[in-house]
């Protein structure tokens, strides 16, 4: 994904997510002690505890089980998805031009995206924050702060250990605004924008994945 620089306080939060909203392969798995030991080391507060008890979950459940999990709660479940401009935006059309501006966004801040994901699937934008200069990954965040809150519901509504990492991030990120309330509630009456539903590909092909790319 994303080129990676060393975080701290709220930064380690967004780092920790970015990892631990991925698909929980052997490869993910395998950096779980680094991971824990990385959210150890974190301040007491409500987002580190959150990290834990997803950790503990994690730890605890079969892989395969987590793996079946994460497919059925995220990549299956409309309103719990990790691509985030799939909520706010009207069309087709303004969703690629919104990617595109995320990744122009990632390149002019030195950390120029990666790989084949698109650059608004939560775990990029998280590494993004983690490691942007000057506070813009924050300002990321804070953008697609209604579609963040719509996920965390979703996943608390679920009973998914998913919502954990998400509450994480909200609580760094801080109170949601009244306006970010406001639309928060908009996207849980309307759902999904349904010119987008079914619509392929979602993006200009410049920031789309190439054909049969690994996750």
């Amino acid at each position: 994904m994303l080129g990676r620089r060393r975080p701290t306080t709220a930064p380690a939060v967004y780092s920790a997510c970015s990892l631990l909203l991925q698909y929980p392969d052997a490869e993910l798995r395998a950096l779980r002690p680094e991971l824990a030991a990385a959210v150890a080391e974190l301040p007491e507060s409500a987002a580190r505890e959150a990290l834990e008890r997803f950790l503990g979950w994690w730890v605890e459940t079969d892989p395969l089980v987590a793996e079946q999990h994460y497919v059925e709660t995220i990549d299956l479940h409309k309103r719990s998805g990790l691509y985030l401009t799939f909520y706010g935006a009207g069309d087709k059309r303004e969703r690629g031009s919104e990617l595109l501006r995320l990744k122009q966004l990632y390149r002019s801040a030195g950390l120029p995206l990666e790989g084949t994901e698109l650059p608004d699937y939560l775990p990029v934008m998280l590494e993004f924050a983690a490691g942007a200069p000057e506070g813009r990954g924050e300002i990321v965040l804070r953008e697609h702060r209604p579609a963040l809150e719509l996920v965390r519901l979703s996943l608390r509504e679920l009973e998914s250990p998913y919502a954990d990492p998400l509450e994480a991030v909200c609580l760094t990120l801080g109170e949601l605004p009244a306006a970010d309330r406001d639309r928060v509630g908009n996207l849980i009456a309307g759902g999904p924008p349904s010119e987008l539903v079914g619509l392929e590909p979602f993006a200009p092909p410049e920031v789309m994945p190439s054909a049969g790319a690994p996750r």
